[in-house]
């Protein structure tokens, strides 16, 4: 697994859209049609689609 990085501004406003908590978030990979997020403490993935 990659190590996550900050996310950007717009990268924090899909975090916040998903309905996750901003500060507990690493963007691992973000792609045209997905962002991959990993969580801090317990190393669990999410993925947020991108409406396109």
């Amino acid at each position: 697994m990659k190590q996550g990085t900050r996310p950007t501004r717009r990268q924090k406003i899909a975090i916040k859209e998903a309905g996750l908590i901003l500060e507990n978030w690493l963007v691992e990979r973000d792609t045209s049609k997905e962002m991959v997020v990993v969580h801090k403490y317990t190393n669990e993935q999410r993925r947020i689609s991108k409406g396109t």
